[in-house]
């Protein structure tokens, strides 16, 4: 049987800010969270009843955890394919594999994409410099990207000229990249869908994310812009979560482009940072969604009941010391939202979260908040 009710236990493979939220929001609904993260003192350790401290790529350390579960799911796309294999032989793992491999390797992923009717950057595979500098001829400017490991902006580089290409390769490890062509963006748009075994899908009004230095910046919830194309990607949202079988929840991240077409940049079959404004926003949020897709019940409304929007905090913010936070929270309709992790430049250390009369009120408040904290 498929479902799993309240007083089971969920086993979780990732023990980040995103397995502490749904951590706790399995909590409340009266389940028991075991988690696997290589640190034993991760963010979710506070909050989960058990933390096996293991590799993403320990497949006994992965059997051992689902052994004592009734399903397992994954907050980061670093879980090795065996380790989810082997947690499968004692729990149903909600996603399967092969949704998480499509997040693994932007060769398949981007292949499976096309090969569905999705629309993606045009791309090539590339194994070795000259491949790139041929690349790069053909496409004139573009991002090399890692095939695998390039998770939050990490693993591209720019190239603006063929000269670049073979340089930017080198810099990327030498190893296979895929090579995009640079193209002119409007707007980056994400949605969140889930999905439960018994068939369910329900998707969250798209989020509008503004980014710097290739990590999220700010998103906000519903996108106050491009409406035409948030229901066109909530559409192939849908069909893309019953095409590929989804059990749990995936986040895709949309490119708006200048011409208003929409293509599909990267998935994620996990929480997502966009999606920490659908908890203020949202009668649900994401995370009592991926309990409940991840356990069969009744996927929850999610319908937007104000504007929300919410801001990153890196871990820059304490360079000069703990912040002091009583500013940001003088803007009315703020909240705070910290993940326990030790602060270092660049980390997500956290988030500001806030509502508003409308989108872009929302994001003024956020923003501002997090300027008095600078």
């Amino acid at each position: 049987m498929s479902l799993v009710r309240p007083g089971g236990t969920i086993g979780v493979l990732g023990g980040g800010q995103l397995g502490r939220m749904l951590a706790l929001a399995a909590r409340s609904m009266g389940y028991r969270v075991a988690v696997l993260d290589p640190d034993s003192s991760c963010a979710a350790s506070p909050v989960a009843d058990r933390v096996v401290a293991a590799r993403f790529d320990d497949a006994v350390a992965a059997s051992s955890l689902a052994q004592g579960c009734d399903v397992v799911t994954v907050e980061t796309e670093r879980v090795a394919q065996d380790a989810l294999a082997a947690a499968a032989t004692k729990a149903p793992t909600r996603p399967g594999g092969h949704v998480l491999a499509l997040a693994q390797d932007r060769r398949v992923e981007k292949a499976w994409l096309n090969d569905h009717g999705l629309p993606t950057a045009p791309y090539r595979v590339v194994t070795n410099e000259d491949e790139a500098v041929e690349a790069a001829r053909a496409f004139g400017p573009c991002v090399a990207k890692t095939a695998t490991e390039g998770y939050d902006g990490r693993g591209q580089a720019r190239i603006r000229t063929h000269e670049e290409a073979a340089a930017a390769f080198r810099s990327l490890g030498g190893r296979p990249v895929v090579i995009e062509q640079w193209l002119d963006l409007a707007l980056e748009l994400s949605v969140i869908v889930a999905r439960r075994p018994s068939g369910e899908i329900r998707s969250f009004p798209a989020a509008l994310n503004h980014h710097e230095h290739q990590v999220l910046d700010w998103s906000v919830v519903p996108t106050p812009k491009a409406t035409a194309q948030a229901a066109e990607a909530d559409a192939l949202a849908c069909r893309l979560a019953e095409k590929i079988e989804l059990e749990g929840i995936l986040a895709i991240e949309f490119f708006v482009l200048g011409d208003g077409r929409l293509i599909v940049n990267e998935l994620a079959p996990r929480p997502h940072n966009s999606g920490h404004a659908l908890t203020e926003a949202c009668a649900t949020s994401q995370f009592e969604q991926l309990v409940r897709a991840a356990c069969d019940l009744p996927l929850g409304d999610t319908r937007v009941l104000a504007p929300a929007a919410i801001a990153n905090l890196l871990g820059d913010l304490w360079e000069n010391g703990e912040p002091a936070w009583e500013r940001a929270l003088e803007v009315p309709g703020v909240r705070l939202h910290l993940y326990g992790k030790q602060p270092r430049p660049g980390r997500k250390m956290g988030h500001l979260s806030a509502t508003g009369d409308t989108p872009e009120a929302a994001v003024a408040r956020v923003v501002e908040a997090r300027r008095r904290l600078a």
